[in-house]
């Protein structure tokens, strides 16, 4: 293995991310990362819990002087996003990670990082495999399949866990301190639909949507970036209000937390139509670099027409039922918090459509801090997608994460933070969804606070992470824990 980062500082964190970047672990592939991690306990003579979700706890000991202080569980997530460019060949399910330095930032080739949440490992690692640093006894808690729905953490048996000030180092912005956070819900909606055979008159056409960003629908989501599913359904909703055509295949996205930046459809028209649907393919393409010009001044449709038929295609209502529901399916911030300036309240992302053979599936990740407001875009979309003759399922449903006044955890933070670097930290809340909101409502009391260092562009190819920071953040969850007494 060639380390690319063994010269930077800290050098142990580095050196744990690294061997990370090793591993395979895409949310539902984390086997042989929870293996290293039992590895490395067993190899530190630590004590350990691996759980059947494949969740690992670490334990050590407090260091001298700190035996009679509260016990502090350091919490990751050991599973990554994966999403490349379209021209880079890579296995998520076999090839590591290859890193590049770039200035003060550490960058993968042409993939997600995993820097979220690969970092709050390392640095739990480092810490559990010194004795040179000052803290009370910790538990390190690492769950899987975070970013698909928090499933590790929902099977995580609260037995397994005796802390009650929890440290989650999930945040993405350094001087921030998150103090609360978005429930969510991951909404499955599938339109059924039946194929028929294809008539020879027909002429088909790919467009694909390319160039958009994407990023985090959490923590980009305000940022108004263009969403190439519901992009594609503004195509197909103006051809198909004015003529006849018939869905083949309607594909896009590849994760439902992650705002799709690649959609790919292919229509079949009559062959007297085709000089009307180039025309408003390019007509929305204009429309498009218009509208986001801004935030994605790089978006391009593309269209060909076909060298062969397809297979098959949609009937006339399916192909209606698909467009429409595609159309009118809510996206993007739906409300904004009136208790804390510039806080998306709610938001809904379409991450993934895919077609399937006995319909067209719509994955889409619902967030808010409040509760009834997620249920209520839940079943809006639960309506949208009855009239259009389907249904809607949920999944991965976890809990807002609610401010705590009196949180002791919260005032060390500050304090700390106020002596090292002579201000204050920044105090926040979060749209994305954390960790902690689940198990504050497991583990019943609990403080709970999340901070990090700067993340950029998580969730997409472009992720990448200050070297920088992650020496600040690192000596700052050093004195962290020397002031917890």
């Amino acid at each position: 293995m060639i380390e690319v980062l063994k010269d930077l500082q800290p050098i142990d964190v580095f050196k744990y991310f690294e061997k990370l970047s090793q591993i395979p672990r895409g949310s539902g592939n984390e086997k042989e990362v929870s293996d290293y991690l039992v590895s490395f306990a067993k190899e530190n003579n630590l004590e350990y819990v691996q759980d059947s979700a494949l969740n690992v706890v670490i334990r050590k000991k407090a260091s001298q002087g700190y035996e009679n202080s509260p016990a502090v569980v350091l919490q990751g997530h050991m599973d990554m996003v994966n999403e490349k460019n379209s021209d880079i060949e890579h296995d998520f399910t076999k090839d590591p990670l290859k890193l590049r330095i770039i200035d003060d930032n550490v960058y993968a080739d042409g993939t997600t990082l995993g820097a979220d949440n690969g970092i709050a490992v390392a640095m739990g690692l480092a810490i559990l495999a010194s004795d040179e640093y000052q803290h009370p006894a910790i538990e390190l808690l690492v769950t899987t399949s975070e970013e698909t729905g928090m499933d590790g953490a929902m099977a995580l048996d609260p037995k397994n866990i005796a802390g009650r000030t929890l440290i989650n180092i999930d945040s993405e912005e350094e001087g921030t301190i998150l103090v609360s956070c978005a429930g969510g819900v991951t909404a499955k909606a599938l339109i059924p639909v039946k194929f028929e055979s294809v008539n020879e008159n027909l002429v088909p056409y790919s467009i694909k949507i390319r160039g958009l960003k994407g990023g985090h629908s959490g923590m980009e989501i305000d940022k108004e970036r263009g969403n190439s599913n519901k992009l594609m359904g503004r195509i197909l909703m103006t051809i198909f209000s004015e003529k006849d055509i018939r869905l083949s295949s309607l594909n896009g996205g590849s994760k439902h937390n992650a705002i799709p930046r690649e959609t790919d459809a292919i229509i079949l028209v009559k062959t007297e139509d085709s000089a009307f649907v180039e025309k408003k393919i390019q007509e929305c393409e204009e429309t498009f670099k218009n509208e986001l010009r801004t935030q994605d001044p790089d978006i391009r449709v593309e269209f060909e027409v076909l060298h062969s038929l397809p297979s098959q295609m949609l009937s006339k209502e399916s192909t209606k039922n698909v467009v429409r529901y595609l159309y009118l399916i809510i996206n993007g911030v739906t409300s904004m918090s009136m208790d804390i300036k510039g806080l998306v309240e709610s938001s809904l992302n379409l991450g993934v459509v895919t077609t399937y053979k006995d319909g067209v599936e719509f994955i889409s990740s619902i967030r808010s801090s409040v509760r009834s407001l997620k249920n209520e875009l839940y079943n809006r979309l639960f309506v949208t997608a009855e009239i259009n003759g389907g249904n809607v399922v949920s999944e991965s449903n976890y809990p807002e994460w609610a401010y705590n006044p009196d949180s002791k955890i919260r005032t060390i933070f500050e304090s700390v933070f106020e002596k090292m670097y002579g201000k204050k930290p920044h105090i926040s809340a979060i749209h994305a969804g954390l960790e902690c909101g689940l198990f504050s409502e497991k583990f019943g009391e609990l403080d709970a606070i999340s901070f990090g260092p700067n993340l950029y562009d998580v969730h997409t190819p472009n992720e990448h992470m200050s070297i920088s920071s992650v020496q600040r953040t690192w000596e700052y969850l050093l004195e962290i824990l020397k002031n917890i007494k």
